[in-house]
């Protein structure tokens, strides 16, 4: 018996050894992808590949936008992703030395060689820039080309951040165009398709490959002048990921001239308009082209049922650690910065200024620039949840510090108080109520802003709105929306418990 327990024990003792080492073994590859259907299709075909060749992946998808996804693989936070032949030349044209032209896809590679990027060769499909238009409206006003509109200035134009700051879109087309319209803002991509459905906007960018072109019934707008250049889309990938995983840089490799124009419009068809997920849109496109065997996700009620009580789990803990943690950090720096504030007049009204102009900040603004000395994920959401939660703290304590009567102060002098058993016996508590309410503020803010992580990877109840966003999902939204909403009202009744606990009952605030 114990001979037969000895084997059994060597036995589990080798299988373990072996997963350990199994695990140890297998890469870790984070693939990105950016805010809308398509890109999002391609990062599940990285995944699915990188998978299928032995990989541990990580799809962190529905990035901010092209800014944020080139600084994540220049970094080193993702490993690959797609972009596009004429975004590469206008990010390439920033950076490289002047005298120095970037044109051709050569010229790309040669470029990228020098920051440690492999560019595959074209994927396939051209998905270029266009502008477009109600089918009706255009029928209607007589346009079909983009110098048409030069005729027509009353029309709205509702257009992406993206294209309005490009210099191979917005920047330089009303000049080449001579356009005269001014009634021109800036939207999410995805909402500019119901800003054309409702004709609150007439005119807007499109992708070439767009499925919502003949949803929606838009007409393509000839570019009559040829100024929007070519927009192949081609695989991204930093040089190391071929010597950590050679296998998944390799099945990378099978994409090229793989996606045609009509394969790529059918799979964000199929997602936008037909509700199917993307990674089993992405996972049978592989098992037809490729001929691979990638299981699907199950769908039905109780499928559906079962990922929304996972996506609203992890939401969730990940929604409270970006709260919990930026909040902690922001009360142990703000409340000794407004004790001090409070002490010294000058070094007061310095540090109510430098917190207050960093409200001022926009919440995106601040995360990009977390980005390069954090990288992705939750971290650079927690630094910028953090400065947004210094003003009202700092401002609280001082506050509430600066009002105490002149009376009580100096009756703690009379009584032999030192300034520090001052503050701690008399001076705080008579300033809690100010201080709790400074915290209660900042908690509800961050509950609020920790939404905006999701542009960078940090997850939290932004990211069902994003994805609800981007497929006109209405469920989708309020999978986010509302469990935020509760949680602030959450915050708010917990410190008012808080308050009754451990402020003096004379210092309550009444109703």
């Amino acid at each position: 018996m114990k001979k037969l327990l000895a084997i059994c024990f060597a036995f589990t003792w080798i299988g373990s050894l072996c997963s350990i080492t199994e695990a140890q073994e297998k890469p870790k590859v984070r693939v990105g992808s950016k805010s809308f259907t398509e890109s999002v299709i391609l990062g599940e075909l990285l995944s699915h590949l990188a998978i299928q060749a032995g990989a541990d992946v990580e799809h962190l998808s529905e990035l901010g936008g092209t800014q944020v996804l080139w600084k994540a693989l220049v970094k080193g936070d993702i490993d690959a992703y797609v972009d596009y032949t004429g975004t590469i030349q206008e990010l390439l044209a920033k950076i490289v030395e002047p005298g120095v032209e970037v044109r051709s896809e050569a010229d790309m590679r040669a470029a990228m060689d020098q920051l440690n990027i492999v560019m595959s060769d074209r994927i396939g499909f051209n998905n270029t820039y266009a502008l477009g238009m109600q089918e009706a409206t255009a029928e209607k006003l007589g346009i079909s080309k983009i110098s048409d509109l030069r005729d027509h200035p009353e029309l709205k134009f509702g257009i992406s951040d993206e294209f309005m700051e490009r210099n191979d879109c917005w920047r330089q087309l009303p000049a080449k165009y001579r356009l005269p319209h001014k009634d021109v803002r800036t939207m999410d991509h995805n909402l500019a398709y119901r800003g054309i459905e409702h004709n609150s906007i007439q005119v807007t960018d499109l992708y070439t490959t767009d499925a919502e072109i003949e949803f929606y019934r838009l007409r393509v707008l000839e570019d009559d002048k040829g100024f929007f250049p070519t927009y192949y889309s081609v695989i991204l990938m930093r040089k190391d990921l071929a010597e950590r995983a050679p296998k998944v840089a390799t099945s990378y490799l099978q994409l090229e001239n793989a996606i045609d124009s009509k394969a790529m419009t059918g799979m964000t068809a199929r997602v936008r308009l037909d509700r199917q997920l993307e990674t089993n849109v992405a996972a049978a496109f592989l098992n037809e082209k490729l001929n691979l065997k990638i299981p699907y996700q199950g769908i039905g009620p109780m499928a559906e049922w079962k990922r929304f009580v996972e996506r609203f789990t992890k939401t969730t803990l990940e929604h409270l650690f970006l709260v919990s943690i930026s909040l902690s950090f922001a009360i142990a720096i703000a409340i000794p910065l407004g004790i001090l504030s409070a002490r010294n007049e000058a070094f007061g009204q310095t540090i109510l200024g430098v917190v207050g102009v960093i409200q001022t900040l926009p919440s995106m603004a601040i995360l990009v620039f977390m980005i390069p000395v954090f990288g992705l994920g939750a971290y650079p959401a927690i630094a910028a949840l953090f400065f947004y939660s210094l003003l009202p703290i700092v401002r609280n304590t001082y506050g509430g510090l600066t009002q105490i009567p002149r009376a009580i102060t100096e009756s703690a002098d009379v009584l032999g108080l030192g300034r520090r058993a001052r503050l701690r016996l008399v001076e705080l508590p008579l300033a809690l109520p100010s201080i709790l309410s400074g915290i209660k503020t900042a908690a509800v803010i961050n509950v609020g802003t920790a939404t905006i992580g999701a542009f960078i990877g940090a997850g939290g109840y932004g990211a069902p709105i994003l994805t609800g966003i981007r497929l006109s999902s209405i469920p989708l939204i309020l999978q986010g929306a509302v469990p935020a909403a509760l949680l602030a009202l959450a915050v708010q009744y917990g410190f008012t418990i808080v308050e009754r606990r451990f402020v003096s009952p004379g210092l309550q605030t009444r109703g």
